[in-house]
């Protein structure tokens, strides 16, 4: 992705492609494409991987600039503030790694969950105390559901 403006050029398999992109919330953008719009659930993994989620469909990205990436992650510095922890897809909730009120470190993972024959963690994105755990195991979440708040 190169970042013109509001304007971003994509390269999908080769393809380029032309886009109107706008972070609505974190990690969660707002896509035009050709007068169709998206909406894509970005989540790190690693230190130059994506695992994107649009319409139900995961997908995984690389980032040609990882010192960017890191840069925007915030990695030097963490977000700041309570961060909310989105399901990246929809799934169910198979191990909480953590309760409320424990202390986690940025990259630790909090809730396990099982997507499309996948386990996927779902890690913090800063260090802190869970303030709240809003899953318990077994149950089933949608795209972009807050399932933990990290103050």
């Amino acid at each position: 992705m190169i970042q013109t403006g509001a304007q971003t050029q994509w390269t999908v398999d080769g393809r380029t492609l032309h886009a109107d992109t706008l972070e609505v919330s974190p990690g969660v953008y707002s896509i035009l494409i050709d007068g169709q719009s998206f909406e894509a659930l970005v989540v790190s993994q690693g230190d130059s991987e994506l695992r994107i989620t649009v319409k139900g469909h995961a997908y995984t990205a690389s980032v040609h600039n990882p010192r960017k990436w890191k840069r925007n992650r915030g990695l030097g510095a963490e977000a700041e503030g309570p961060q909310q922890l989105r399901a990246p897809m929809p799934g169910k909730i198979i191990v909480l790694l953590m309760k409320a009120g424990d202390t986690v470190e940025a990259g630790q993972g909090i809730v396990v969950m099982e997507a499309m024959k996948m386990q996927n963690e779902i890690r913090s994105p800063k260090s802190g105390k869970i303030q709240r755990l809003l899953v318990v195991e077994g149950q089933t979440v949608n795209t972009g559901e807050v399932v933990a708040i990290v103050g």
